[in-house]
């Protein structure tokens, strides 16, 4: 059997372990010839390839990135895009596909499976915003990131008596700003799920200044103010799947504590180190995992199928099952962070 695998979307911390035990499981176990599609769904849309085998994953483990690489392709934004992928995958001889990547990748995926395609995904996101799955590959290394960066800025809040606001990843789910809020100590987390009110954010920061403690907030970049004024954005323009680009409600936020407390506030966006680097031991074990089950699905030709994590046991689901809606930060979960607020 001669098996495809690809890598689209953002990258992420993790993917070439993915990589990794899929190719090494493959030849070793069931015998698979392996090709590696370049860039995402850009590589079967234009029959971009590269050799994939032992050879090519040697030394892949901790690195970060791709060796693949990535992009926002979206193959059903052209008119004849399923019918070029279909033909470039009987050309090379593809039998069954690994596809890895988030919503919007699980999400072709998904449509090419009900045209007949056979194909097996692999969830990852930093955002850790999938449904059918527990956990995402990824997630673990961003909050590491962002964590540190928390514990760093303390020190030169409180040196300066400044506040300082953190923006993290988070477009529509705010666990990435949940998770190292709570990790490091900050005075208030802000998430899409919740618009936020200005002026309870000031009265947060004053309380800090009052206990001679310089506040820490920590805001996603989906985050919106209550007041209805909407999101902040880089851009009005839109990728292949309909995102706009978003940013610049740290500086926004920051601007607004100044003015309103008087009290001096600097934005710190971490941006796209939050996705980039070695991943964690936890992210290399998952997404080693993830791989291994994957590959087992084609040898099993159980295809159209996402493998997922639940508790600590790695299961297979329908694709659409990971893609059919976002999993979010609940009330209750929130709830917990706001105990340590001001």
């Amino acid at each position: 059997m001669r098996v495809g695998v690809l890598t689209g979307g953002g990258d992420c911390p993790g993917l070439n372990a993915v990589i990794r035990a899929v190719v090494r499981k493959g030849v070793n176990t069931h015998g698979f010839e392996f090709v590696g599609f370049r860039d995402g769904w850009r590589g079967p849309l234009e029959g971009f390839t590269m050799p994939l085998g032992i050879e090519q994953c040697r030394g892949i483990l901790p690195r970060g990135g791709t060796i693949l690489g990535s992009s926002r392709t979206n193959p059903f934004a052209t008119d004849d895009g399923p019918e070029r992928i279909e033909a470039n995958l009987a050309a090379a001889g593809v039998d069954a596909l690994v596809a890895i990547g988030g919503e919007d990748t699980l999400g072709v995926a998904t449509r090419l499976a009900e045209r007949g395609v056979a194909v097996v995904g692999v969830p990852k996101t930093i955002d850790n915003d999938l449904s059918g799955t527990d956990f995402t590959f990824g997630f673990d290394t961003a909050v590491n990131i962002a964590t540190e960066a928390i514990d760093r800025l303390h020190t030169t809040a409180e040196s300066h008596h400044r506040v300082l606001v953190v923006e993290v990843m988070g477009r529509h789910a705010g666990w990435i700003a949940l998770h190292s809020g709570i990790a490091g100590g900050a005075s208030a987390v802000l998430i899409p799920e919740v618009p936020f009110d200005i002026g309870k954010v000031c009265e947060h920061v004053e309380t800090r200044f009052r206990s001679e403690y310089a506040p820490i907030i920590v805001v996603s970049e989906g985050a919106v103010p209550a007041d209805g004024s909407g999101m902040s954005l880089q851009s009005g323009e839109k990728d292949a799947f309909g995102h706009v680009r978003l940013g610049g409600i740290g500086d926004r936020l920051a601007g607004e504590i100044e003015r309103r407390t008087g009290k001096e506030a600097r934005a710190v966006v971490l941006g796209h180190i939050q996705r980039g680097g070695t991943p964690t031991a936890f992210d290399r074990w998952l997404a080693t995992r993830f791989g291994l089950q994957a590959i087992d699905a084609v040898a099993d030709g159980e295809t159209g199928v996402m493998v997922a994590l639940r508790g600590t046991t790695v299961i297979r689901v329908p694709l659409a099952e990971g893609t059919d809606e976002l999993k979010v930060v609940s009330p209750e979960e929130y709830a917990e962070a706001q105990v340590f607020f001001g």
